[in-house]
């Protein structure tokens, strides 16, 4: 039977604690990063200001505490 045991690891970006699987940061294409620093990367390559980039992960995170 596989074995479901979230581990916690630190983003070196951030040194936020995080459980979910990571992203690969587009700075290297090989450290691994939390996702939400993955998704501001993601956002920052299409050219989103970062204030706006901010406002974009408060939605994702209000819409999965639904």
């Amino acid at each position: 039977m596989k074995e479901t045991t979230k581990r916690a690891a630190q983003c070196p970006k951030c040194n936020a604690v995080y459980t979910a699987p990571p992203a690969v940061s587009r700075e290297d294409g090989y450290t691994l990063i939390c996702p939400d620093c993955g998704t501001r990367e993601a956002l920052q390559s299409l050219g989103i200001d970062a204030a706006e980039r901010e406002e974009i992960l408060d939605i994702i995170h209000r819409s999965r505490s639904r």
